[in-house]
């Protein structure tokens, strides 16, 4: 091949890989914006299915600033929520609120989310249905803004032990923050054993134990933390980090610890999961793993995971006896919790 048609080969090469790339970003873009345009489609099939009465009662202003903060792990009775209560819809309203959030997280997360409710209706049958405090009824979902595939809104969806704000920014989904909870926290349903936030503790176990005695003695803190630090009514506040920080660890560590992460990142539906596991995985090495407690599954220990952009905490509670039975969990991004970054307020 001559000189001159050896550089048109390449030209014509290079505009090819070119062409690829770009086909392939835009393939990305198209398949976020579908992913988009479903979410909020489910959004407004759910409000047609209500009436006046009940649109008026789950509907928000995006910057009505209470409602955004109106969540927490406790019961609806002590906390009480806003919006539409699960226990209140016909069958049909209830499918359509169910499906809208099965459109807004991952097949995982829904999963999850579906176990911790089961959860709250084992502990309902456990209490003999005590005061009407437990059960799926008692779950709320609200939608702060008008749901579109451009501009921001909001969807909250909770009750006992869940609490989850999902901001809706086109084709960006933030979770933060949200808390995943359970209690009990392993029940049986058809003979088949459900522990919503077992991953949560098995791969943190795992990890705790994969690092060496020197890594360890870092990791662990000298104090002992017995609930969460950054829990509901904390916004805006920061804690120091504290632990062994993941530049000091091994890559199959930081690969432990980066799987562990996604377990509350991978919540949101796969197209803004994959953006956000990108952004953990960017600030890995600056990334921070702590510890309280045994290092032995099956006891109760409190563990950390905080970066530039990410706070994760997972505690044990003493609440109804055996700690290991009961855990709180939150997920926060202390520079873009409610979407501040995208949506400034």
């Amino acid at each position: 091949m001559r000189g001159a048609e050896f550089s048109d080969y390449c030209e014509v090469n290079k505009i090819a890989f070119l062409t690829a790339v770009l086909a392939c970003g835009l393939a990305r873009a198209q398949s976020s914006s579908a992913v988009a345009s479903t979410i909020v489609a489910k959004a407004n099939g759910f409000l047609s299915s209500l009436d006046e009465g009940q649109r008026s009662k789950v509907l928000f202003d995006f910057n009505d600033a209470a409602q955004r903060v109106k969540w927490s792990n406790l019961p609806t009775t002590m906390v009480p929520r806003a919006g539409l209560k699960m226990g209140e819809l016909s069958e049909t309203q209830r499918n359509a609120a169910m499906g809208l959030l099965a459109a807004t997280l991952s097949k995982h997360g829904y999963e999850k989310v579906l176990a911790i409710m089961g959860g709250d209706e084992a502990l309902k049958a456990a209490s003999g249905g005590r005061g009407g405090m437990f059960g799926r009824d008692l779950f709320y979902i609200s939608i702060l803004g008008k749901p579109s595939a451009r501009d921001p809104w909001m969807l909250q969806f909770g009750g006992h032990h869940l609490a989850l704000n999902i901001t809706m920014v086109g084709r960006e989904g933030i979770l933060t923050p949200s808390l995943t909870a359970a209690q009990p926290a392993k029940y049986t349903v058809d003979g088949r054993t459900v522990r919503p936030l077992g991953a949560e503790n098995d791969k943190a176990f795992a990890l705790i134990n994969a690092l060496d005695e020197g890594q360890r003695k870092q990791a662990i803190l000298t104090y002992k933390v017995a609930d969460l630090v950054l829990g509901p009514g904390q916004d805006g506040k920061t804690i120091q980090p504290e632990g062994i920080k993941c530049s000091a660890m091994n890559a199959s560590q930081q690969a432990m610890l980066l799987d562990l992460a996604g377990e509350w990142a991978g919540i949101v539906n796969d197209q803004a999961a994959a953006v956000r596991m990108a952004e953990i995985k960017a600030n890995l090495a600056d990334t921070w793993f702590a510890w309280s407690g045994p290092t032995t599954n099956g006891m109760p220990a409190y563990y950390r995971i905080q970066g530039p952009t990410l706070v994760i905490e997972y505690a044990p509670q003493p609440l109804g006896g055996d700690p290991t039975m009961h855990i709180h969990t939150i997920y926060r991004d202390p520079t873009n919790d409610y979407g501040k970054k995208l949506v400034p307020r």
